[in-house]
């Protein structure tokens, strides 16, 4: 059966399904309003301490980023509007707590679940597992504790939450198997975090599936194996053995610089969302950050976030990362990022409307305020300032124009920063790819977004199923642009990064080494394993092998070349 690939490595062994509990609400009249919202307020109080619970259980056993999963728990238990609106069923129609509950989670779920991006319905997956607890908590029913197990097994389940993911006791779970899901599931994080193989998406595996059947599970292809035959199982421990022996290669890398056989070096960055990732950008040898996303600060909050609060999120992940490379692109909010509390417009095409650099061009105090917080925060390490959306060459100068009144402001109030601080932009909309020799003259820097410039290129909807087909980063008509892109930098002697998908893939690494690519942002797991591929090339070669892929013309036939003429031992 196949999947989607959320977790790598191999896992063989016994299934266990975990059957979700079909809990049975029924609608009833109250006559005491006062002693259910009492049973309600009760019901959650024990939550937040099984949640609290489980935050510290993960963050001593996994980490803090994943711990702060619960965090975001916690505070769903704490929204106001959310129980508020539990409460206010409770007390106009009289019913009780556990169905009110249900009502209002469902209004919610529909609204998360109908955004167009998947990271915002993944996070129904959050409103869904605190709503559960609340309810089983309600209702008195108890759950299956997967730290408990008698022995080592394959977890086979329609779904599974954080809370379980968090539970697993990673001696006797060897992975895990779901029915529903997608890579930025949070079981999906937590499974590549403890180092868990999973497969997810695998429609129908509760049914075809009985407990104690011998499965195959491969991770890296997103492949299940259901009582494999005496053949297959050798292959596949064979296989598992492998992986082991590339794992402890890779470990060993450690420390090491990212520089192919014949001497070109280039950078190996993170992408990080908020201080706390930072833990994960140090544990796998990253050489910096290539991508702090920081609408995250902006993020499940009910206003802007203040200077001193921005300033102070900077500076700690610029101490921490003491004199590495930190690239913190400006805001950008809008298309499938929206902030209730800045009203914005509704737009039939939120991708191509008012977003990120054109939000803050537009509404300039939001936009100096995070300028101030980065420039003061550049003398506590190696800030560099990168600018989202840029289509044209008048919107980078007036974003420059801004930033100098920023720095003339602070210069006034003898505030000091770093008055060297690097400057670039994001290439991610075709008309700045194809200016970029212009723009190249004005920044020191370009990092190129595949992720919006794929689908700006082919004029796909990443979100959209039914032509996802038509998006990928083996499109040649990317890879022109991307190889244009980095000449013409090179030429006006400035670096390229790149902070999309592509920089990530382990196919498309070697064809960018070859193009000349000199710094690659990417997951923070992704980072020894992209180190690996680097050290065992020769850029020399690949820029052979990458001539030839700008001259083919599908993107199937790219991904083809690349399979049958590189292979890294």
């Amino acid at each position: 059966m196949k999947g989607i690939a959320a977790s790598p490595g191999i896992a063989i062994g016994k299934v266990l399904i975990k059957k979700d509990f079909q809990i049975k609400i029924e609608k009833k009249n109250i006559d005491n309003i006062e002693d259910e919202i009492k049973r309600l307020n009760k019901a959650i109080k024990v939550s937040k301490q099984q949640i609290d619970s489980l935050y510290q259980h993960t963050l001593e056993n996994i980490g803090q980023e994943e711990a702060k999963i619960f965090e975001a728990h916690i505070m769903i238990l704490d929204d106001p509007e959310y129980f508020g609106q539990v409460e206010e069923k409770i007390k106009t129609e009289k019913i009780n707590a556990e169905h009110a509950l249900k009502q209002v989670t469902d209004k919610f779920l529909e609204i998360f679940q109908n955004m167009d991006n998947e990271y915002m319905k993944e996070r129904a997956a959050d409103i869904k597992d605190v709503s559960n607890r609340v309810i089983r908590e309600l209702l008195g029913i108890e759950t299956i504790d997967l730290s408990k197990l008698d022995e080592a097994v394959i977890i086979v389940a329609k779904d599974l939450t954080p809370s379980d993911t968090a539970q697993m006791d990673k001696e006797k779970v060897l992975g895990f198997i779901t029915e529903i899901g997608g890579k930025t599931a949070h079981s999906a994080i937590m499974a590549r975090t403890l180092e868990l193989p999973a497969v997810v998406g695998v429609e129908g595996i509760t049914k075809k599936v009985k407990n104690k059947d011998i499965v195959i599970l491969d991770g890296e292809e997103g492949i299940v194996i259901i009582n494999p035959d005496k053949e297959t199982l050798k292959e596949y421990k064979d296989k598992k053995e492998e992986y082991q022996k590339y794992k402890n290669k890779l470990k060993q890398l450690k420390g090491r610089e990212s520089i192919t056989k014949d001497g070109f070096k280039v950078e190996l960055v993170a992408n990080i969302g908020t201080p706390k990732d930072v833990e994960g950008v140090i544990r796998n040898d990253a050489e910096g950050v290539g991508l702090y996303r920081t609408e995250f600060l902006y993020m499940d909050r009910k206003s802007l976030p203040t200077e001193e609060e921005q300033f102070s999120a900077y500076k700690e992940v610029a101490e921490k990362l003491k004199g590495k490379p930190v690239v913190i692109r400006t805001l950008d909010i809008g298309g499938d990022k929206d902030l209730p509390y800045l009203e914005l417009p509704k737009e039939m095409n939120p991708f191509l409307g008012y977003r990120a650099i054109r939000l803050c061009l537009d509404r300039t105090e939001i936009f100096k305020t995070q300028l101030r917080a980065l420039l003061r925060a550049s003398i506590y390490g190696n800030i560099k300032i990168m600018f989202p959306m840029i289509s044209s060459i008048e919107e980078l100068r007036q974003a420059k124009q801004i930033l100098e009144e920023v720095k003339e402001d602070l210069r006034k109030e003898n505030i000091k920063f770093n008055e060297e601080i690097e400057v670039g932009m994001m290439i991610e909309i075709p008309s700045a790819a194809i200016m970029s020799d212009i723009l190249a003259k004005e920044v020191d820097f370009f990092s190129i977004g595949t992720n919006d410039l794929i689908q700006y290129i082919t004029a796909v909807d990443r979100g959209n199923r039914k032509i996802s087909y038509l998006y990928s980063q083996y499109h040649p008509a990317l890879l022109r642009l991307i190889k244009q892109v980095i000449d013409n930098g090179h030429k006006e002697g400035i670096w390229i990064g790149m902070c999309g998908e592509a920089a990530g893939d382990p196919k498309l690494i070697p064809i960018l080494i070859g193009m000349g690519l000199d710094e690659f942002s990417m997951s923070p797991i992704s980072i020894l394993r992209a180190r690996w591929i680097i050290t065992n090339i020769e850029q020399k070669k690949m820029k052979k092998l990458a001539q030839h892929v700008l001259n083919l013309p599908t993107a199937e036939e790219v991904e083809k070349f690349i399979d049958e003429n590189i292979s890294i031992e």
